[in-house]
C-alpha cells in the first residue's frame, strides 16, 4: 500500500517547516542574528565574576540593545575580569557615573550586560571605563542562601528577633 503523494509532499513540508524554525531559534538565542554592524565607541568595566558571560553578549539599557560584548580578558594584577563593550555610536549620551551589572535573561537564559544611566552631565567616551558594577549572580548561591534561611530573604540583617511586648522570655526549658 503506497502513501498518496500529497501526504508525502505534506509531511516533507511539515519536516522542512520544523528545521527552519529551529534554526530561526538557534540564531535568536545565540545572538547570531544580532551581531553589530556599523560604527561603534568603546567602554569597560571590570566585574569580580562574570558568570556565563559571552563574547556577543547584548549591552542593554531599559531592555534596548545598544550594544555588545567585544571581548572578556582576565586582569592577573587585580583578578577580576575586564570587559569590553562595543556601544553603538547612536548611544553616545550615556552619563559616566552609569553602572553595569550582568543579568540573566530568564530563568535559565543567557546572561547579558545591563547598564543603569547615572545623573551626571558628563557622557563616556571611546575607552572610558565604568567604575560601578555589579557581579553576575549565581543560582548556586541563591539555593544555597534559601535553604540556610529557611525561606525567602526577609530584609533583615541576621540579627534575632525581638521579643514581643508582653510575651514572657523563653527560658530554653519546658
Amino acid at each position: 500500500m503506497n502513501p498518496r503523494p500529497s501526504y508525502a509532499i505534506g509531511t516533507g513540508l511539515f519536516i522542512l517547516l520544523g528545521f527552519a524554525a529551529l534554526v530561526y531559534l538557534a540564531t535568536q538565542t545565540t545572538s547570531v542574528a544580532n551581531v553589530h554592524q556599523g560604527h561603534s565607541y568603546i567602554i569597560k568595566a571590570r566585574f569580580q565574576n562574570v558568570g556565563q558571560l559571552k563574547e556577543r553578549a547584548p549591552v542593554k539599557i531599559a531592555g534596548v540593545r545598544i550594544g555588545s560584548v567585544q571581548s572578556i580578558q582576565l586582569e592577573p594584577q587585580r583578578m577580576d575580569a575586564l570587559v569590553t563593550m562595543a556601544i553603538d555610536d547612536r548611544y553616545n549620551d550615556i552619563p559616566d557615573d552609569s553602572s553595569a551589572a550582568i543579568f540573566t535573561a530568564g530563568l535559565l537564559g543567557d546572561q547579558y550586560v545591563g547598564i543603569e544611566p547615572g545623573g551626571s552631565p558628563q557622557f563616556l567616551k571611546n575607552g572610558d571605563e565604568l567604575v560601578l558594577t555589579q557581579s553576575a549572580m549565581r543560582l548556586e548561591d541563591l539555593i544555597g542562601k534559601f535553604l540556610v534561611n529557611g525561606g525567602p530573604p526577609s530584609g533583615k540583617t541576621g540579627a534575632a528577633p525581638a521579643a514581643s511586648a508582653g510575651a514572657p522570655p523563653a527560658s530554653g526549658k519546658h
